[in-house]
């Protein structure tokens, strides 16, 4: 067994503990345990690139409903256009009464409203391929936007490439890869994942803080794993896991111990003003949060608005228990949601990050057109409203036309590869470039013919 820190507690299937590998969790874009980090920087395949482009996805797990909040059909029959009213904007465009924080920032952001996709009308399906470009097909899952930039480009500090916030999507009613993670790149570039609510009042990050065997001080002095492993190291290192090992483990020493990295997760830093500006809800303090961590170098940030579908309310508004109403929606989801967004648009533009920092707003699909027994909307991938802000894209304008029920595009379809080809332009990536992919062959970053959505930059 292979001792860093201490006694162990949680012992693997390879006979070393959790706690032997700095209790750090989540902690795979630091890849404790997968690819080599080093051999892909031998090979050129992520660079020192020093740019400051960045992205925050936020991913409305659920799926809101295009024709009550983005793309309404007010000359619709009742049963169709829903119990909502179109506002008129500061872009061209009109959107729901239950959204005026978006109408007051329309112009710095444009709509897609020709989203589609011809897979299952499950929530798994969309949300692989809304953020991978791609379908889970023939075992091969496809990395995260954020994983593959993380590839490419690196980190620029200690700070992670990569962060999720609040936590990784959970159940959503099926059993297939949700696309938030590294898939065949291999877990060293894995997102960080936050695993705390930012609202809460006793909010800690989890892997920023040190086992609890050892304090602070002593942790600082053991920096340099040499110095603290025991004697099995020797039967240790003679794995292939062990290449790894060294700056692994001394990147993980670095994020717990960087003055720069707690500073980026204090929330405390902020003042309250601004904290209720966003919102004193979960959502609202993780876009403060993904706010604060680009401003500090995090390449991409990735906020779940919500993290399940059932028992909670989100914009899966089926109308019935377990699920959500469209009351539900303009009464809790939407407030809590325009208020975040619009503080995150506001703020971002007032620093001057919005022309280096996309924030793109994504759903793995939209609702039906007729609102259905129950009072709801059930499942749609044949049409909905997706939106972008910042990182060049001109804002107050829309893409793309659904047809007089918002049920199919009408003009200028857009599938989920070009969603993502979106932003990988924006971060400034060769929509050329291959990565390394399973049995090491080639593996396109986007699929042949795949190109951004033009008309938004």
């Amino acid at each position: 067994m292979l001792n860093v820190t201490g006694e162990g507690s949680i012992t693997t299937c390879d006979g070393i503990t959790r706690r032997d590998f700095l209790q750090v969790g989540s902690l795979g874009a630091l890849g404790l345990t997968m690819a080599d980090y080093s051999a892909a920087q031998a090979a050129g395949k992520v660079s020192a690139d020093s740019n400051e482009k960045a992205v925050i996805m936020i991913f409305n797990l659920g799926a809101p409903s295009q024709l009550d909040l983005f793309d309404m059909k007010p000359d619709a029959p009742s049963e169709i256009r829903g119990p909502f009213k179109p506002i008129s904007t500061k872009g061209d465009f009109h959107i729901s009464e239950i959204l005026p924080g978006h109408a007051k920032v329309a112009d710095k952001f444009s709509l897609v409203r020709s989203c589609y996709h011809t897979a299952a009308a499950v929530h798994d399906t969309g949300h692989q391929m809304m953020q991978t470009g791609r379908l889970f097909t023939g075992g091969i899952i496809t990395p995260h936007a954020g994983c593959a930039l993380e590839f490419l480009k690196g980190r620029r500090s200690e700070l992670p490439a990569h962060v999720i916030l609040p936590e990784p999507m959970g159940p959503t009613g099926g059993n297939m890869p949700h696309g938030q993670d590294a898939g065949f790149l291999g877990k060293a570039y894995d997102p960080f994942v936050l695993n705390s609510d930012p609202s809460k009042p006793d909010f800690k990050v989890p892997d920023l803080l040190p086992p609890k065997e050892i304090g602070e001080a002593r942790l600082a002095r053991r920096r340099d794993l040499r110095q603290v492993v025991d004697d099995t190291v020797k039967k240790f290192e003679s794995s292939e896991s062990a290449k790894l090992m060294d700056a692994n483990f001394a990147a993980a020493y670095r994020l717990m111990t960087s003055e720069k990295a707690r500073e980026a997760f204090d929330l405390t830093k902020e003042p309250l003003t601004v904290r209720e500006r966003y919102g004193l809800t979960r959502f609202g303090q993780c876009c403060l949060l993904a706010r604060r961590l680009v401003e500090r170098g995090v390449r991409f940030v990735t906020v779940n608005t919500f993290l399940t579908v059932f028992g909670e309310i989100t914009w899966d508004i089926h109308g019935s228990k377990p699920f959500t109403s469209i009351a539900g929606m303009r009464d809790i989801v939407a407030p809590m949601y325009d208020q975040g967004y619009s503080a995150l648009i506001e703020d971002l533009s007032q620093r001057g990050l919005l022309d280096k920092t996309m924030v793109c707003n994504l759903a793995e699909f939209g609702r039906t057109p007729r609102i259905n027994p129950a009072g709801g909307r059930d499942h749609w991938p044949q049409c909905w409203s997706v939106y972008f802000a910042g990182g060049g894209v001109k804002g107050g304008r829309v893409v793309g036309r659904s047809d007089d029920i918002g049920a199919y595009p009408a003009e200028r379809p857009v599938n989920p590869g070009e969603i993502v080809a979106t932003i990988y332009k924006s971060l400034g990536l060769d929509l050329d470039t291959h990565l390394p992919g399973p049995q090491g062959r080639p593996f396109a970053l986007v699929d042949f013919g795949v190109r951004e959505v033009k008309e938004l930059f």
